[in-house]
């Protein structure tokens, strides 16, 4: 009899030892879900021909994105820190501009603020113009679309001084563009939040001028 009852107590024992176990492990697994999760992605490049002859050649490297919950941990709320970097060189003479960005779309959403504040330096040399910066920026996305977030935000003067803002670094011949850290944050999605890369660069010469866009891999922002 005592010993039936002492085999029932270690059961017991062990039954709840197991259940503290598991209880630890949810919690574990629970905080691994809301750590910050970065997603390297792939290196793309495209050449494109233009009618003229001339060969327009786009790559990007080292891309990557550093995915993490809001401060708040709500649902609604995601934060992202891209990195980067892309270049567009051309055959022969000519020019342009080449714009980086993301198109980024969720499931459903409510409400949001949308804008963005980068901090950019040039640095010119010869023909090749290299592009450097580090910004941060609000996504507001409507139920079921897609949002255009621009990585630059250039401030130039125009012709009378006024401040004037561009989403292009201007480059001749060839031209690079860098973004590090730079910050995209998602308001007020409900849903599946998803984002992908490109790069824009829209090409002059003394005969034509077109658009070549190289596209990078989606990857999910929770």
């Amino acid at each position: 009899m005592n010993a039936s009852k002492t085999g029932l107590r270690r059961g017991l024992q062990i039954a709840a030892s197991g259940a503290a176990a598991a209880v630890a492990l949810g919690f574990l697994s629970v905080g691994a879900a809301n750590a910050d999760t970065l997603v390297p992605l792939p290196d793309g490049s495209i050449t494109q021909i233009l009618v003229d002859g001339t060969v327009v050649t786009i790559t990007r490297t080292g891309e990557s994105a550093n995915i993490s919950p809001s401060l708040g941990a709500t649902p609604l709320h995601r934060n992202a820190w891209v990195s980067g970097s892309a270049k567009v060189e051309l055959s022969g003479p000519g020019g342009g501009t080449i714009q980086p960005g993301y198109i980024v779309g969720c499931q459903l959403t409510l409400g949001g603020k949308a804008g963005a504040d980068s901090n950019m330096t040039s640095n010119y040399a010869g023909t090749t113009t290299t592009q450097s910066g580090k910004g941060s920026g609000t996504v507001s996305i409507g139920p079921g679309q897609a949002v255009d977030y621009k990585i630059l935000d250039l401030e130039v003067a125009d012709a009378f001084g006024a401040e004037q803002h561009r989403n292009g670094n201007p480059f001749k011949n060839k031209g690079s563009v860098t973004w590090a850290d730079s910050t995209m944050a998602v308001n007020g999605c409900a849903g599946y939040a998803q984002a992908r890369s490109y790069v824009k660069v829209i090409v002059s010469t003394a005969n034509v001028q077109s658009t070549v866009t190289l596209w990078g891999q989606p990857f999910s922002l929770g």
